[in-house]
Parts: C-alpha cells; sequence; structure tokens
C-alpha cells in the first residue's frame, strides 16, 4: 500500500490533465462554440451574398473551402464537446478515447495565401485563420491529453544523476 503511494508521487504530473480542467479550457471551449455560431451566422447570410459576386473559381474555392470550414470546426466542436464531458463527469476517459477515435483534428488541408485564396471574401478568409488557430491550439491540448506520458528513469538527466547518487548514498543502488 505504501508502496503504490510512492508509485503514484513518483509518477509525473501529466499538465494537459490539470490544464483541462482550467479556466483556460473553459475559454477555449467558449471561443470554440462562439466561433461556429459565428461561421454558421455568415455562411447563411452575408456569405452567401457574397458567394454570388464571385466568379466562377472564386464561387468554386469558396464552396470548398467552407465546406473545409464547417468540417474543421465540427471536428473541433466534438473534441470540445467530449473533453467537456470528461470534465464534468459524464463520461469516463476512457469513453473518451473510444468517442474520440471518430473525431478528426489533422488534415484538412487549407491553403492560405495564392491567387484561389485572395479571391475568397475578407470575413470568410478570417473565419478560416481563426478556425486554423483554434485547431492547433485543440491538437496540442489532445495531443498533451491523450498521447502515451513517456517516463524513463534511465535518461540521464541531472535530477536523474541526483536520485542515483542519493539511492547509491543509502544502498539502493
Amino acid at each position: 500500500m505504501a508502496e503504490e503511494a510512492i508509485d503514484e508521487a513518483s509518477a509525473p504530473i501529466v499538465f494537459g490533465r490539470h490544464f483541462a480542467h482550467s479556466d483556460t479550457f473553459r475559454n477555449l471551449f467558449r471561443e470554440g462554440m462562439a466561433l461556429v455560431e459565428e461561421t454558421a451566422a455568415y455562411l447563411d447570410g452575408d456569405g452567401r451574398a457574397e458567394s454570388r459576386e464571385l466568379s466562377r473559381g472564386g464561387s468554386l474555392g469558396y464552396a470548398t473551402e467552407s465546406m473545409r470550414l464547417t468540417t474543421r470546426l465540427m471536428q473541433i466542436a466534438s473534441w470540445l464537446l467530449l473533453q467537456r464531458a470528461v470534465n464534468d463527469g459524464e463520461m469516463s476517459r476512457e469513453q473518451a478515447v473510444q468517442e474520440k477515435a471518430k473525431v478528426r483534428l489533422r488534415g484538412f488541408g487549407t491553403q492560405t495565401e495564392g491567387a484561389g485564396w485572395e479571391d475568397l471574401p475578407l470575413r470568410l478568409r478570417g473565419l478560416i485563420e481563426h478556425s486554423i488557430r483554434l485547431q492547433e491550439r485543440v491538437i496540442r491540448l489532445d495531443d498533451a491529453l491523450y498521447a502515451p506520458v513517456a517516463f524513463d528513469d534511465e535518461v540521464e538527466t541531472p535530477v536523474n544523476r541526483q536520485i542515483g547518487r542519493l539511492a547509491r548514498a543509502f544502498g539502493r543502488d
């Protein structure tokens, strides 16, 4: 029993899990949901009107990028809702890992420069750029939360050298 407590106490701290319960996560959640709402309102309103004024190539680019944008945002929203459910105790971490397998955070290639990009309405470009930045932040958090924690006490670090010296001094080598 005491040995379990020592092992648990010596385990590395997973900062991602602490971050997930912080005000910073709640702000990220609110930002993500607000961006979903803002994008939906734009695409159903001003975006429709702006897309009618585009050239044929611009219209194709608009359709492609608006679809990528909405797909990206739906995946981000799904991930944020899963994480909130874990944080609120509505779902176990293991359940979230299974559900998270259905969420795709990577891969929505959008070229944010060049002729096709310049043809898109300015507001759509702003929404796309914001969604990409949000996606990058969510990916970093996802990696911090769900990537396997590697703790190798064989790696030569100043801390491990000190621990080794203490172990040898107390005959535990």
